[in-house]
C-alpha cells in the first residue's frame, strides 16, 4: 500500500512536469494531428525527420521536435519514477531520484541511464563454491552458531559480549569467526608501505593485490617493481585494480608486469567513466595476500598523497595486517572478485595453506556490495552502534549515513553512551564535505561530540565499541559504501588491539578543534543553503 501511493504521488508529480514543459499535452497532440490533416490533405508523404520545408515549414518543424523530445523525456521519467518505486530502494534515495527528475528531466534521465540502476546480483560461481569446500564454509558456519547459541564458558569472552553482532556476521555474510590470529595495528602510510614491501619481498608462492587506487608514481612504481622482481623469481603475482579508481594507469606502467608475467586484472572496465552504467559500481576494497598467511586490509590505497605528499598534506590513515586463519577470508574475497573481473577460476589448497598458529586474536571479515541483497555493511555499522553499552569512537572521512545509523547514533547519545565522532576539517571533495556537516550538526544536536581534525586529512575508517570491538577496512560511514561501492572491513575482538587504536583516536582528538551545536546555528546563510542542498543530493553522492 505505500509503495503503491508514493507510486501514485510520483506519476502525478512526473505527468504534471511533462505538461508544464510541453506547454500542455493537449497542444502538443493537437501538434501533431495537424501534421496528419496536412499529410492526408495534400496527399503528400511527408518525413517528420526530414521535412518538406516549404509545405511543412521549418518553424513548425522545430517546434514539433521540440514538443515530441520533451513528451519523450516526460514520458521516460515516468517509466524511470516506476521503476524507482518498484525496486524498494531506501525511502531517501527514492526521494532524492524523484527530486532530480521533477527539477531536471533531462539531466535527471541521462543521470539515472548512467548511474542509477541497481547491478543484477552477481551469481554464485561454481570455482566460488569449490573454495568454500575446500575452507570447510558450511560446517563451520553452522558448528559456530550452535556455539554462539551455548553457555557463555564455551566461547572467547569478548566473541560472547558481542555475540548479537558475531551472529549478524556468521547468517549475512556467511563469514565465520575466527580464533587463531594476530593483527599489527599501521599507522599511516610510511608503517603501512614498509610492511606491505617487506612481506612482498618474502612471497615464496603468490602475492594478491586488489586496490581500488593505484598512481603511477613514486610509491607505485616502487611496489609495482616488487612486484616485477618476484614474478621474474617464480612467484605467481595477480594484481586487481579498479578501472575508475585506477584511471591513471596506462600501459608504460603495466607492461612491464606482463613482460614479467604477472596478471592484470580491471574490475568493471569502462571505456568512457563518466558516460557509462557501470561506473557508479566499484570496487573501493584493498587487499593484499602474501602465500596465504599473511593479509591487509584497510584504508590506504597506492599512491605518494598516502605518504602525505599530496596537496591536502599530512595524510592521516589506518591499515591492518593480519596472520592466521583470517587471512584465508581475505583471500576468499580476491578469488571471488578476481574470477567476476577476468573470467578465470583459482581453486587449489596451495591457497588456502592450513595456519598454526597460537595467538587467540578473534576476527572476522565482513564483505559487502551492490550486488548483495542486503545493505550487508550498513548492518554491520548499525549493528555494532547499537551493541554498545559504554562509548562509541567514530572516525571517518566523510560521513553521509541513512536514517538508521543517524538514529541509532542520536538514540546512544541520548541514552547516556560516550559518543565521539572525528571527521576531517579540511575536505577533498566539497559537496560530500557540504552533505556531511549537515547531518553532522544532526547528531550534535542530540549529544555526539564531534571534533574536526586540523592537522591534514584523515581518512581512516574505524569504529571502536566499549573497548571490545574494532572495526577498520575501507567502507566509510556514508551511503555510497553502504549501497554503490565493494567494502571489506575487518572486525577484531580484542581489547588488546581495540586499546590501541583507542590511543590513536585520542591523539587525532588532540589535532582536532571541538565543534558546538551554537556555532552550527551561527553559520552564514550561504553555508547551511550549501549543506541543506547537498544533503538532498546524498543519498546518490
Amino acid at each position: 500500500m505505500r509503495n503503491l501511493k508514493l507510486l501514485l504521488v510520483a506519476c502525478l508529480l512526473v505527468l504534471f512536469l511533462t505538461l508544464l514543459e510541453t506547454n500542455g499535452f493537449a497542444y502538443s497532440v493537437s501538434i501533431l494531428n495537424t501534421g496528419y490533416h496536412y499529410i492526408a490533405d495534400t496527399n503528400q508523404t511527408v518525413n517528420l525527420f526530414m521535412p518538406n520545408y516549404t509545405k511543412f515549414g521549418k518553424a513548425q518543424y522545430w517546434k514539433l521536435a521540440t514538443e515530441l523530445v520533451a513528451v519523450f523525456f516526460g514520458l521516460s521519467n515516468l517509466l524511470i519514477a516506476i521503476l524507482i518505486v518498484f525496486e524498494n530502494r531506501s525511502s531517501s534515495r527514492t526521494v532524492a531520484w524523484l527530486l532530480v527528475l521533477l527539477a531536471f528531466p533531462i539531466l535527471g534521465f541521462v543521470l539515472y541511464i548512467l548511474i542509477g540502476q541497481k547491478p543484477r546480483k552477481r551469481k554464485k560461481v561454481k570455482d566460488h563454491l569449490q573454495a568454500d569446500d575446500l575452507l570447510q564454509l558450511k560446517s563451520l558456519l553452522d558448528k559456530q552458531l550452535k556455539m554462539l547459541d551455548g553457555p557463555e564458558h564455551a566461547i572467547d569472552k569478548n566473541i560472547y559480549a558481542k555475540k548479537r553482532l558475531v551472529n549478524l556476521i556468521l547468517n549475512n555474510f556467511e563469514e565465520p569467526f575466527t580464533i587463531h590470529n594476530t593483527s599489527q595495528v599501521l599507522t599511516n602510510g610510511q608503517e603501512t608501505f614498509d610492511a606491505i614491501c617487506e612481506s612482498i619481498n618474502k612471497a615464496e608462492h603468490h602475492v594478491h593485490l586488489e586496490y581500488y587506487t593505484i598512481r603511477p608514481d613514486r610509491i607505485g612504481h616502487k611496489i609495482r617493481d616488487l612486484l616485477i622482481e618476484k614474478a621474474k623469481a617464480g612467484v605467481m603475482v595477480r594484481l586487481l585494480y579498479d578501472a575508475v579508481g585506477s584511471r591513471s594507469l596506462n600501459r608504460k606502467f603495466l607492461e612491464p608486469l606482463w613482460r614479467a608475467k604477472a596478471e592484470v586484472g580491471v574490475f568493471l572496465p569502462v571505456k568512457l567513466p563518466f558516460f557509462h552504467s557501470k561506473m557508479n559500481y566499484r570496487n573501493h576494497r584493498k587487499i593484499l595476500v602474501v602465500d596465504g598467511r599473511t593479509g591487509y586490509v584497510g584504508g590506504l590505497n597506492i599512491g605518494d598523497e598516502y605518504l602525505s605528499k599530496g596537496e591536502l598534506g599530512f595524510w592521516r590513515d589506518t591499515h591492518l595486517e593480519i596472520k592466521g586463519e583470517a587471512v584465508a577470508f581475505l583471500q576468499r574475497i580476491f578469488l571471488l572478485d578476481w574470477h567476476f573481473a577476468t573470467g578465470n577460476s583459482i581453486v587449489s589448497p596451495q591457497y588456502f595453506p592450513v595456519q598454526k598458529f597460537q595467538a587467540n586474536q578473534p576476527i572476522q571479515i565482513a564483505s559487502g556490495g551492490p550486488d548483495s541483497e542486503r545493505a550487508s555493511i550498513q548492518q554491520v555499522y548499525f549493528a555494532t552502534i547499537s551493541s554498545a553499552q559504554e562509548k562509541i569512537f567514530i572516525t571517518t572521512p566523510y560521513f553521509v549515513p541513512d536514517e538508521s545509523i543517524i538514529t541509532a547514533l542520536k538514540t546512544a547519545a541520548l541514552s547516556g553512551i560516550d559518543v565521539r565522532l572525528v571527521f576531517p576539517a579540511i575536505p577533498d571533495k566539497r559537496l560530500v564535505h557540504w552533505a556531511s556537516m549537515s547531518y553532522i550538526k544532526e547528531v550534535l544536536e542530540a549529544g555526539v561530540k564531534v571534533y574536526l581534525y586540523q592537522k591534514g586529512f584523515i581518512h581512516a575508517k574505524i569504529l571502536l565499541v566499549d573497548g571490545v570491538v574494532a572495526s577498520v577496512g575501507t567502507a566509510n560511514m556514508d551511503m555510497r559504501s553502504f549501497a554503490l561501492n565493494f567494502e571489506v572491513n575487518a572486525l577484531i575482538y580484542d581489547r588488546e588491539v581495540v586499546s590501541r587504536l583507542e590511543k590513536d583516536f585520542i591523539a587525532d582528538i588532540s589535532c582536532s578543534r571541538l565543534v558546538t551545536y551554537e556555532q552550527f546555528l551561527n553559520k552564514p546563510l550561504w553555508s547551511k543553503f550549501k549543506e541543506s542542498g547537498a544533503r538532498i543530493l546524498s543519498p546518490m553522492l
